[in-house]
């Protein structure tokens, strides 16, 4: 943790803060609502291992897989202008991390890493935060290893990361947000949510992270009308402490753990 980082999460917290009060969701969520400081606790201190994690993981690949790829693809991507590999780094990232989020949803080993981000019952901007560093790690690094492998400039890449995460907390955050036809084309906060509901009908659904349309065209997009999830969470026993929810996916367990699939509701 350090001083940047608590800096960003207090202009975070002064954009979204105002518009989830404005703009929410749900009107009578507190701020300081369940889990909150746990949650805080996350927003300060996953960003290091996430890092040297995300490191190592695309060194790795670059270093071992790069080497298929032919020095021409590379050259060939980073000249062209950077709107236009902006845009390709979207469309490729979401693609991969798609499925990368697929399989922690249906191997169950990785459930339980998973397990934890939607062990969120009160989801708002700061909710997003609660994920295990081994789950963000392999995510993102399925987003961001063919970007590195394909050549894409070090600019556009950090212009995506920036989106990719700016994004993310608005999926997150209690905000009530009409963005029309376009739902079916970006992921929305009451697309997200959906993808969090604790409802047998919405599992396994949304697994897109910023491109709903992905969704869509694997039949696997959940968006009924403009109504919104009555709960969120899961029914596995999901500890309530960051540094127990940490050891949660490493403790050895007496049955398998399930799957959002195959839970009760």
């Amino acid at each position: 943790m350090g001083v940047f980082d608590i800096k960003a999460l207090l202009i975070t917290a002064l954009i979204f803060v105002p518009i989830e009060r404005l703009f929410g969701l749900r009107p009578g969520q507190k701020i300081f609502r369940k889990a909150f400081f746990n949650d805080l606790i996350y927003a300060l201190f996953n960003g290091a291992p996430i890092a040297l994690g995300l490191i190592a993981v695309v060194t790795l690949s670059t270093s071992t897989l790069g080497r298929l790829v032919p020095d021409y693809v590379g050259r060939a991507v980073s000249s062209q202008p950077i709107w236009l590999q902006v845009m390709e780094t979207i469309v490729i990232a979401d693609i991969c991390f798609y499925f990368a989020h697929r399989a922690f949803h249906a191997v169950p080993f990785l459930w339980r890493f998973h397990a934890i981000h939607h062990s969120i019952e009160e989801l708002d901007w700061l909710a997003g935060h609660r994920i295990h560093p081994i789950d963000q790690i392999l995510t993102k690094g399925a987003s961001f290893v063919p970007l590195y492998l394909l050549g894409f400039s070090n600019e556009s890449i950090a212009i995506f990361a920036f989106i990719f995460h700016a994004h993310a907390l608005l999926l997150h955050a209690n905000v009530k947000l009409n963005v029309g036809p376009l739902r079916w084309l970006i992921a929305s906060p009451q697309f997200h949510h959906w993808h969090h509901a604790r409802a047998r009908a919405a599992y396994d659904k949304n697994f897109a992270g910023q491109l709903a349309f992905i969704d869509m065209l694997f039949g696997t997009m959940h968006l009924p009308a403009d109504t919104v999830p009555e709960r969120y969470g899961v029914d596995d026993p999901i500890p309530q402490t960051y540094i127990e929810q940490l050891a949660y996916p490493l403790i050895p367990r007496g049955k398998t753990n399930e799957t959002p699939a195959t839970r009760d509701a």
